[in-house]
Order: C-alpha cells, then structure tokens, then sequence
C-alpha cells in the first residue's frame, strides 16, 4: 500500500468514527433536553419531525399552552390556540409511509409532521386527540 491510500483509508475512517460519535451524542443530548422538558410538560417523548424528504430528529413536549420541539439545531413551538388541525396518520402527507404514526399538525395554512414509534403514538393519541376544522358552508354575497 502506498502512503496515499493508507491516508485516504485512514480518512475515511475518522470521518465514520466522527459520524457515529455525534449520532450517539446527540441522542444524549435530546434526552437531556427530553429530561428538562417532563416537569413542566403533560407529555415528553422522542420524534422525528419531518422536514422534506429529511427526518429530524427531535425532542417533543407537549405542554399546557404549546407543542415545543427542540435538538442542538433547533428550538420551536406551536401555541395550541394557534393549531386548526391534528391528525395522526399512517404516512406522511407526502405519501411516505411510516413505521409507527406521523402526527399531523396544521396552523394557518401550514402542515408540521413529526413520525412518533407506535406506543408513543398512543400516549400522544390518548393525551392530545384528532381534532379537525370545522368546516362550514361558504356563502356567495
């Protein structure tokens, strides 16, 4: 072998180390953000949230006035007065299947998805049920 293949070799290899290490510490890092969140939530649980064909993986609170979800990269939240719709769904709203559930959220004209492993579904189910919009006639004046 020459130096040059042993380097690239040798690359390829911390680059995968790397990888794996900062997988690992942010699955470490959401449960701490999960472990902060269960005091002041109802309910704290794991999720993917759906961003595209990409899946994110996030903390998810649900609390008394909002959904917050965070990782390292993110820290959002949906005031529940501001949510029209919840849906739980066996895909995602582009089509993609899941394995366990995609709870569905849409506020004014937007859809956020976060893919939850189907016990934890359920807690989320029984915890903060479907709800739709009411959907009333139109009326032409």
């Amino acid at each position: 072998m020459t130096l040059t293949t042993v380097t690239i070799v040798g690359l390829v290899v911390l680059a995968a180390l790397v990888w794996v290490y900062l997988r690992m510490r942010s699955k470490d890092q959401i449960e701490g953000m999960m472990a902060k969140r269960r005091a002041s939530s109802r309910l704290v649980s794991r999720a993917n949230f759906v961003e595209g064909l990409e899946r994110i993986p996030v903390a998810l609170a649900l609390t008394t006035e909002a959904i917050v979800y965070q990782n390292m990269d993110l820290d959002a939240t949906l005031e529940l007065r501001q949510i029209d719709e919840v849906e739980y769904d066996d895909e995602t709203a582009t089509g993609q299947s899941v394995v366990g559930k995609a709870l569905r959220l849409r506020s004014h004209g937007h859809t956020f998805e976060f893919v939850l492993d189907a016990g934890t579904a359920r807690q989320w189910e029984t915890t903060f049920p479907p709800k739709h919009l009411s959907r009333g006639t139109a009326h032409a004046v």
